[in-house]
């Protein structure tokens, strides 16, 4: 069994664009990206769409100038384009409650009002939006959904290999023992690497799309008023601290703005 997992694990590996972090991919990309387009259509039915068509056209806008750049440098750097199978559709949710946006794979893009209250302007929304696209550029679905499985099977091996004693426990404990631990262990701190990928990629597609990506910081310092000390602590969260993301981008953005100017578009 270990022999086989490992000759999966070896034919599956890749790296993420750019970044060059190594991935597993097991789990194919083309039916991760149909699932998600079904999915994207029932949300659209359930969720109320914003009437804003100034947004949403600013929001369709910036999406354009992101796909048309992100497709533009790969091609230019001779790299093999992760979107080329992209079918990129913008839709903006009226709820002014959720501060968020999504990018399912596929390029399947959700903004929700409220967090308009957040990014303020056009840089600041494409801050947000590039961070998102670039989780489904580097394939992050991809790589959350074939670890997921490997973490499942490799946890039921070790139950087996005991005698039963990880589901004993869960018994009489009343909690998914294993569970905890592999989020605290494992899961998240793997999600929080992928989100500070997702950071530094989205402020490279931002400043490749032509936006200021120093409006990037401010986004953080304004969420992290709204949050209000309510963020829970890093090692508990599949996101790195507010603080920490502050850090990082203060780090990134001048070497950015050097490396990867606006790319004009041929």
């Amino acid at each position: 069994m270990g022999c086989g997992c490992c000759g999966i694990i070896l034919n599956s590996c890749s790296t993420a664009p750019i970044t060059e972090r190594r991935q597993l991919k097991i789990i194919p990309e083309a039916k991760l990206n149909a699932q998600a387009a079904q999915i994207y259509e029932k949300i659209k039915e359930k969720e109320k769409m914003s009437d804003d068509s100034k947004t949403l056209n600013q929001i369709k806008e910036i999406g354009k100038k992101m796909e048309n750049s992100i497709g533009e440098y790969f091609y230019q750097s001779k790299i093999s384009d992760p979107t080329v199978n992209f079918d990129w559709e913008y839709i903006l949710i009226d709820n002014k409650k959720v501060k968020n946006a999504w990018c399912m794979p596929g390029g399947k893009i959700a903004v929700y009002t409220g967090i308009l209250d957040v990014t303020k302007n056009t840089n600041g929304l494409a801050a947000v939006m590039g961070h998102e696209i670039a989780h489904a550029v580097a394939k992050h679905s991809v790589e959350r959904a074939s670890r997921g499985m490997l973490l499942n099977t490799g946890t039921q091996l070790i139950d087996i290999f005991t005698g039963g004693k990880l589901s004993q426990v869960n018994r009489v404990s009343g909690m998914n023992t294993v569970g905890l631990l592999s989020q605290l262990g494992i899961m998240n701190p793997f999600n929080r690497k992928q989100e500070s990928e997702a950071d530094y990629l989205g402020m490279i597609f931002s400043s490749l799309s032509g936006y200021d990506i120093r409006e990037t910081v401010k986004i953080w310092e304004r969420m992290k008023e709204f949050n209000k000390g309510k963020a829970p602590p890093e090692f508990m969260s599949t996101h790195p601290s507010a603080d920490n993301r502050i850090k990082n981008i203060n780090k990134w953005t001048n070497e950015i703005i050097l490396d990867y100017p606006p790319i004009k578009v041929s």
